[in-house]
């Protein structure tokens, strides 16, 4: 248990999950570009169920990889929405996949409560 705090929340790893965030992010547009890939893991999760944990995660990741106060939570939030942006914009390039803004707010709710619940559930440690 203490190896897997250390991992999550020590500040010696907190690099380490800010360049997870970004490679999660970058296996999401990947991944998400392969045809018939989102398809097929619909089968499994919906898109809400797989948006949420997706950019839950990232808000996890970039909250516990950062520092500051509020201005982290801030940040994190913004470059969640940034990112989910980003993402919707991907795919309306692609004739296979379409943009939809709802998953948009999908991304930017999931951010907005893990970042919430962090900084809660930090500030009183």
């Amino acid at each position: 248990m203490r190896h897997l705090h250390a991992l999550l929340l020590a500040p010696a790893h907190a690099t380490l999950r800010y360049r997870a965030a970004w490679t999660m992010y970058l296996l999401i547009l990947l991944l998400g570009s392969v045809p018939g890939a989102r398809a097929e893991v619909g089968q499994v999760a919906s898109g809400i169920l797989l948006h949420s944990a997706a950019y839950a995660s990232i808000a996890f990741l970039l909250f516990t990889g950062g520092s500051g106060g509020v201005r982290r939570a801030l940040a994190t939030v913004g470059t969640v929405a940034l990112m989910g942006a980003a993402d919707e914009f991907v795919q309306s390039f692609f004739p296979y996949r379409h943009a939809d803004l709802r998953d948009w707010a999908v991304d930017c709710t999931a951010a907005g409560l893990t970042t919430l619940v962090l900084a809660f559930a930090l500030r009183r440690r």
